[in-house]
């Protein structure tokens, strides 16, 4: 009973220091870091496509190019 009790006591001081809301501030902070690595991926993903389609543009012009050479 006295350990129960004596292990309340030491919660209740750490909450009220602060120790609690660092947990929380740094859950929020891994969730905010998951969100901004979702973000660049998503970015990421998108300039590939635009390499990719400028790529194709630039072959079709250099295709057309020849055949007008010819």
């Amino acid at each position: 009973m006295v350990r129960s009790c004596v292990l309340a006591v030491l919660f209740a001081l750490l909450a009220g220091c602060g120790l609690a809301e660092t947990g929380v501030t740094a859950a929020a902070g891994a969730k905010s870091a998951a969100q901004q690595a979702a973000a660049a991926k998503q970015t990421e993903d998108q300039v590939k496509q635009q390499l990719d389609q400028a790529q194709q543009a630039a072959a079709a012009q250099r295709a057309t190019a020849e055949q007008e050479a010819r």
